[in-house]
C-alpha cells in the first residue's frame, strides 16, 4: 500500500469545508455542478469503455481488498488479526483434523523407523527456517547468518544419511530463537515448547506457537500503519478506486443506478402542479439540490436489504452500514413499546421513577439477534408486553392501587404486538421521527452549531440515538470526501445533461 506523510488531503478537506461554510447549501451545490473549470488533480479522470480480461477483473478484485483493508484499518481502533480454529463439529475442521493427524502420524512413523527416516522433518526444517526469517529486521545479519547455518538443510540431510541428526538439538534451537524474537505475550507458549519431550507433539507446536507469531507480526504492522493511513486515507481510497474505475469501467453502475433512484424519489416529492407543467421535468432536475439528493441516498442505506449488492463507493463500509440499520431497527422497537406503554397505562405509572428505562432493560436482552432469519419478532414482542404487565402490576401493588385486569393487559400485549404489522401507525410515525434526526445530522456544519434535538417519543433511546447518529454522520462525512468527485460526475450527467458533455471530472461539496 502506497503511503505518504504529506498532510495534503487534510488541507484540501479544511478549504472545502471553509468554502463550503460560506456559501449555502443548495446554492453552493448548483454552482459547484454547473461549473466549468478544469479537473482537479484529485477528481477522478474520465475513461472510454473498453473490454476487460480476466486477469483485469482479478487485478481490481485485489484493489478492492487492499482498499477495503486500508480503510478497515483506519477507521476501526479495534481491526486486528485474531486466530481463529475451524469449529471441530463443522466438515471444514473434521477434514482439516483428518488430514494434519495423519501427516503427524506419518512423520511420527517415519521417526521410529530403524534407521529413522529424515525427508519430511528436514522439509519441516526447512520451513521453519523461512518463517523465523521473516521476522528478522533489515540488518539483523548475525542472528540471520546463525539461523542459515544451524538450519543448514543441505547440512541436515548429509548428517541423515550418516544417522547422525540432532534432531532434539534442533528443535531446541529453534525454541530459544522463538524466544528471543517473539512478543512476550508469548513467553508463556515457550515455556510450555520446552516442557514437551515428544518430537513430533514438539514439532507440531512449534508450527501453532509461529501461526501465533506470525498473527503478532501482523497485528504490530496495522498498528504502526494506522496513524499513517489516517493521514492520507481520503488520498489513498480516492487513487485506489480510479484505479479499479480504469481497470473495470462498470465499477459505478450500482453507485449510478443508487443516485438515480434517489433523484427520482426527490422528483417524487414535487408537487403535481409543477410535475405536470410544461418542461417539468427539466427545470425541476435542475432545481433539485445535489446535497439533497446524496444525503436521501445515504439515508436509504438506513433501511437497505442488505441481501441486496450496496452501491460500490460504500463497500468499505458496508458491515458498519448493515449494524446501524439493525441497531436503529432495535430502537424504533423500544421506543414504539414505550410510547405504547405509556399512552394505554401512563396514569398507572406516571409517579414510578425511571419507569421508561426499566422498560428499555427489559426490552433490550429479548430483541438480542433481531437482524438473524430465525428470529420471531411477533414472539419477542409478546414477551415483552407480559413482562411489562408483570412490571406494572408489581408498581400498582407496591403503590396499594388496583392492578390491570385482564381486558386491559390484553389490548396491551395486543397493541404491543401489532408493532410487526405493516403499516401499523405507531412504527410509521417513530420510524418517520427516526429518519428525521438522521437527516438532521446531515445538515452542513455551518447550519447545524449542534446535535439536533430529538423529535418527541425518542427521550427513552436518546443516548443511543446519539452515538448512533454520531457514526452515520462520520461515515458519511468520509465518504463524501472520498468519492465526492465521481458522485459530482454522476449527479452532473444525471441532473445537469447539457452542461456535463465535454466536461472532465469536477469536484463534489464536501456536505
Amino acid at each position: 500500500m502506497p503511503l505518504n506523510d504529506d498532510q495534503n488531503s487534510d488541507s484540501d478537506s479544511s478549504r472545502l469545508s471553509e468554502s463550503t461554510a460560506s456559501s449555502s447549501d443548495s446554492e453552493y451545490s448548483r454552482q459547484s455542478f454547473n461549473s466549468d473549470s478544469s479537473s482537479k488533480p484529485s477528481s477522478p479522470a474520465s475513461s472510454p469503455p473498453k473490454m476487460i480480461t480476466f486477469d483485469e477483473l482479478m487485478a481490481a478484485a485485489r484493489n478492492l481488498s487492499n482498499l477495503t483493508l486500508a480503510h478497515e484499518i483506519a477507521v476501526n481502533a479495534n481491526f486486528c488479526i485474531k486466530h481463529e480454529d475451524l469449529p471441530q463439529n463443522s466438515l471444514a475442521g473434521t477434514v482439516k483434523q483428518i488430514v494434519h493427524k495423519a501427516f503427524w502420524d506419518h512423520l511420527e512413523s517415519e521417526l521410529n523407523e530403524d534407521p529413522p527416516e529424515y525427508e519430511h522433518a528436514i522439509k519441516l526444517f526447512e520451513e521453519i527456517k523461512e518463517i523465523l526469517l521473516s521476522f528478522l529486521a533489515p540488518g539483523a545479519n548475525r542472528i540471520q547468518n546463525q539461523i542459515c547455518e544451524v538450519l543448514d538443510t543441505d547440512l541436515i540431510r548429509q548428517q541423515a544419511e550418516h544417522n547422525a541428526v540432532d534432531i532434539h538439538g534442533l528443535a531446541n534451537y529453534i525454541i530459544n530463537t522463538m524466544g528471543k524474537l517473539c512478543a512476550p505475550i508469548r513467553d508463556n507458549d515457550i515455556k510450555q515448547l520446552k516442557a514437551t519431550e515428544n518430537i513430533v507433539e514438539l514439532l507440531r507446536q512449534i508450527f501453532h506457537v509461529l501461526d501465533l507469531m506470525k498473527m503478532d507480526v501482523a497485528n504490530y504492522t496495522i498498528e504502526s500503519l494506522r496513524p499513517y493511513l489516517r493521514r492520507n486515507l481520503v488520498d489513498y481510497e480516492r487513487t485506489k478506486f480510479q484505479e479499479i474505475l480504469e481497470e473495470t469501467p462498470s465499477a459505478l453502475d450500482l453507485t449510478t443506478e443508487w443516485i438515480k433512484e434517489s433523484i427520482e424519489d426527490e422528483l417524487s416529492s414535487i408537487s403535481d402542479e409543477s410535475s405536470s407543467s410544461p418542461g417539468a421535468d427539466h427545470s425541476c432536475k435542475s432545481s433539485i439540490s445535489p446535497t439533497l439528493v446524496l444525503n436521501n441516498g445515504y439515508l436509504k442505506l438506513l433501511r437497505w436489504d442488505y441481501h441486496k449488492t450496496i452501491p460500490e463507493t460504500l463497500i468499505t463500509d458496508e458491515v458498519r452500514l448493515q449494524e446501524l440499520r439493525e441497531k436503529l431497527n432495535q430502537l424504533k422497537i423500544i421506543a414504539c413499546v414505550c410510547l405504547i406503554t405509556n399512552n394505554m397505562v401512563g396514569a398507572a405509572i406516571a409517579n414510578v421513577p425511571d419507569f421508561a428505562n426499566l422498560l428499555k432493560r427489559i426490552s433490550v436482552p429479548l430483541l438480542e439477534g433481531m437482524s438473524k432469519k430465525t428470529f420471531d419478532l411477533k414472539e419477542a414482542l409478546n414477551a415483552i408486553g407480559v413482562q411489562i404487565c408483570i412490571k406494572v402490576n408489581e408498581s400498582l401493588t407496591a403503590r396499594d392501587l388496583p392492578t390491570l385486569n385482564a381486558e386491559m393487559q390484553n389490548n396491551l400485549m395486543a397493541q404491543i404486538t401489532s408493532i410487526v404489522e405493516k403499516n401499523n401507525p405507531v412504527s410509521s410515525l417513530i420510524d418517520k421521527r427516526i429518519q428525521l434526526f438522521m437527516k438532521s445530522l446531515l445538515a452542513p456544519p455551518s447550519f447545524r452549531k449542534c446535535t439536533p434535538a430529538l423529535p418527541g417519543g425518542l427521550s427513552v433511546i436518546q443516548p443511543e440515538m446519539e452515538l448512533v447518529g454520531s457514526q452515520f454522520a462520520s461515515i458519511v462525512e468520509f465518504n463524501k470526501q472520498v468519492y465526492g468527485p465521481f458522485y459530482a460526475n454522476i449527479l452532473k450527467k444525471l441532473l445537469f445533461p447539457e452542461a456535463a458533455i465535454g466536461k472532465a471530472g469536477i469536484e463534489a461539496p464536501s456536505n
